[in-house]
Formats: C-alpha cells, sequence, structure tokens
C-alpha cells in the first residue's frame, strides 16, 4: 500500500475529540437508539428500523449469521437510493461526513465505505457511539473541574431560567442543567415538556454545554442532586456546592405569573393532574383532591399560586439556609435582574475580586 492510499485508509477512522472543521455526524443506528441517546448535532439517518434490528439481531443471536447478515443487505439494498439522496444533500454543505453506529461495527462501515466509493466525503467514527461515551466518561470530569460555578437560587417563579438565558445572550459561559434533563426539576418538572432525556443524553448535553464556555466562570441554577429521572453526578454537584451563590429575589405575585406562563397548566390539564398523584403524598390527600378540582374547573391559577406559598416556598427556605450568599439580586424584571448580576461579576470576578 503505497503513502497516499495509507493515508486514505487513515482518515476513514477519526476520533471524536479529533473532530473540528465543518463536519456532519450521521447516526446510522435505529430510530429508537438514536431517541434513547446520541451525540448531540448528530441527525438520524437509520439503516434499519427498530422492528429490522430486533428481526436481524435474533435470527443472529439463534439462528445464523450469515442468515443476519443476509437479511441485513436485502433491508439496507431497498433503503440506499432513499439514503444516498439524503447523503448528497449533505455532501454539498460539509466537508466531513461522520458515520456511526453502536460499536464502530457493520453497519457504519458499510455505509461510509460505499459512500467513499461513490465519491462522498465519508469518514467513520472510532469505535461508533460507544467510543463516544468512553470519551464522554473522561472528558466530562475534567471539564467540570476546570470550571468555576456561579450558582443562582431562587424561590419558584423568580426566572431563574430567564435570567441564564439573559446572561447568555450577553456572552456569559452558561450551564441549563433543566434544558439538559428534559425537567423543570420539581414533581411537576416535566408538564407540558414530554419525555424526559436519558442519562446519558444529559450527560452528553452537558459537555456540549460547557464545551462550549471559553471563560472558566459558568452560571448554572441551583438544583438538587436528581432533575426528575437524571441524577447529577457528583462531580458536578460538588462543584456547584463549592462554587459562589448568588440569590435571585422576586414578589409573589411576579412569582405566580411566570408559573402559570412557563408551566403551561393551562394547556397542561391532563398532565398536570397525573403530576399531582406524585404530589399528594407531600401535600395531603385532601390537597391534592381539592387542587385537581380547581384544575377540572379550570382554577390553574389559584392551584399555582397554593402549590408556590404552601408547597415550594417552605422547601426552598430550608435549602437557602444553607448558602452564604455572595449577593441577593431583586429580579422582578428580567433584564434589570440579570443587570445587577453582571454588574456584580464584573466587580468581583473580572475587576481583580475572586
Amino acid at each position: 500500500m503505497d503513502g497516499r492510499a495509507m493515508e486514505a485508509e487513515m482518515l476513514k477512522n477519526i476520533e471524536y475529540e479529533k473532530l473540528k472543521g465543518n463536519y456532519i455526524l450521521i447516526d446510522v443506528r435505529s430510530p429508537g437508539e438514536f431517541a434513547e441517546a446520541t451525540i448531540p448535532g448528530a441527525v438520524c439517518m437509520p439503516i434499519f428500523d427498530d422492528q429490522e434490528r430486533s428481526l436481524i439481531g435474533t435470527v443472529y443471536m439463534n439462528d445464523s449469521i450469515e442468515k443476519a447478515k443476509k437479511i441485513g443487505m436485502g433491508v439496507a439494498a431497498a433503503r440506499l437510493p432513499v439514503l444516498y439522496e439524503e447523503i448528497v444533500e449533505l455532501n454539498d454543505k460539509y466537508d466531513k461526513l461522520v458515520f456511526f453506529c453502536a460499536r464502530g461495527g457493520m453497519r457504519s462501515s458499510a455505509l461510509a465505505s460505499l459512500m467513499a466509493e461513490l465519491g462522498i466525503r465519508a469518514y467513520k467514527l472510532k469505535g461508533g457511539y460507544k467510543g463516544y461515551r468512553t470519551f464522554i466518561n473522561r472528558a466530562l470530569p475534567e471539564i467540570s473541574r476546570s470550571k468555576h460555578f456561579i450558582v443562582i437560587h431562587g424561590k419558584t417563579g423568580v426566572g431563574k431560567t430567564e435570567l441564564l438565558k439573559c446572561l447568555r445572550q450577553k456572552g456569559y459561559g452558561t450551564l441549563d442543567l433543566e434544558a439538559a434533563a428534559n425537567h423543570r426539576g420539581s414533581l411537576l418538572g416535566s408538564v407540558g415538556l414530554g419525555r424526559q432525556n436519558s442519562q446519558k443524553q444529559f450527560e452528553s448535553l452537558v459537555y456540549d454545554s460547557l464545551n462550549r464556555c471559553l471563560d472558566r466562570f459558568v452560571f448554572v441554577e441551583g438544583e438538587s442532586k436528581r432533575i426528575g429521572s437524571i441524577i447529577i453526578p457528583g462531580y458536578i454537584f460538588d462543584g456547584m456546592e463549592k462554587g459562589t451563590h448568588i440569590l435571585a429575589e422576586a414578589d409573589s405575585e411576579y412569582r405566580m405569573k411566570r408559573l402559570v406562563g412557563e408551566y403551561g397548566l393551562e394547556g397542561c390539564r391532563p398532565e398536570l393532574l397525573a403530576a399531582l398523584e406524585s404530589l399528594s403524598k407531600y401535600i395531603g390527600a385532601g390537597n391534592a383532591k381539592r387542587c385537581r378540582e380547581m384544575i377540572e374547573r379550570g382554577e390553574c391559577a389559584a392551584v399555582a399560586e397554593e402549590l408556590m406559598l404552601k408547597y415550594y416556598d417552605p422547601m426552598y427556605e430550608n435549602e437557602f439556609g444553607r448558602y452564604d450568599y455572595a449577593l441577593k439580586a431583586s429580579v422582578n424584571d428580567t433584564d434589570e435582574g440579570c443587570g445587577l448580576i453582571e454588574s456584580w461579576f464584573r466587580t468581583h470576578f473580572k475587576g481583580g475580586v475572586e
């Protein structure tokens, strides 16, 4: 093999951490695998659907490897014309098309090799999704420990997420753990959001966010160790505990309006009623029943106010006593609150004090 051929052969496999420039990741696993967890930014271009993958896997394990391969080749061949058209469109936009499957095996190898033969700038991700996860398991703790977290605390409805968005728009590093989890962190946190992200997808999105933060200072919302079914890794939670803490404050009327709007209670009555089943053990069966009746009558704002004042506020009061706050800021207006935090940050962290 001459030098040029050897170089071409090496370029077919590329490690995730070495990806740079104008590239696109193409996940050729089944839609179910993609939905469970993928690499942020990847597009789903499955060779097999979930049912086909299950069938081929069953034949592979219980019948014959050759028979499984033959079935797989037939399914893939029927899908190739459509896949090729989609891949050609991507080839016009990106310098590298990086294909991956579960372990960098047959699915991604076969498709990437064929596309390369057809003139596509095709690469295969070394180790596939499993290799990527090995990288995340090593890199996420490293990057987390390199950051100084500035933790924004506040009662339900003060608009902590909006403050993060405002700070991000101003160019500050932020980590939105609730967005990564697709859950708001409370017992009603999934209302209106649909399916929660998996633990693996959460960790991938957290790494992606931290990797985009060029500064070592990162604003993050205060959370408990769990966000719905997600567990915040210990090294991140410890970093938040040891970070700098600030408290966002707002009056109850402002918070109630935000709570109703944020949770979309008016349009999510079935989800809200289901969530109350879990909440009843905390607020009491009688209160939960009364809240259900109020929701059924359309009194969502009244329910929001009662939950905020009688459940969430006392819970947060206990938590807030754990920290010494470097700043307490009124945030009845998001822009003004963001401005106060920004001014404080510039004085204490960009003016020589840390």
